[in-house]
């Protein structure tokens, strides 16, 4: 399995949109298009998994940097290095409020 990254993407395409646009060059085995959390509405890019690594190349080679409306698509392979640096946990950026320890209030007596 190689996974691709297609960013540009119209906020209104559908995964099924995605999976015909890409199927011509390469069986898609799944596919996760990101979304806001709260309103569900797309961010524009999505990640799929497609079969082999011919496929993967030819769908970049025939889609990357054409255009859907007035957005241009991006192809790129998400290499493992990439792969488990998202997955991996992720440590505060040294000068960032969530580095620091959360101070204590003192309590009030009555």
């Amino acid at each position: 399995m190689v996974k691709l990254f297609i960013g540009g993407l119209p906020t209104a395409i559908t995964e099924m949109e995605i999976v015909q646009m890409v199927g011509p060059y390469a069986t898609v085995s799944t596919i996760k298009i990101v979304r806001d959390k709260i309103s569900k509405k797309s961010k524009g890019y999505a990640f799929l998994e497609v079969s082999d690594s011919y496929g993967a190349e030819a769908a970049i080679e025939a889609l990357d940097g054409t255009s859907i409306g007035d957005r241009m698509l991006t192809l790129n392979i998400v290499t493992e290095e990439q792969a488990s640096r998202k997955a991996g946990p992720t440590t505060p950026k040294s000068g960032s409020r969530a580095a620091e320890p959360k101070k204590k209030r003192p309590r009030r007596n009555p």
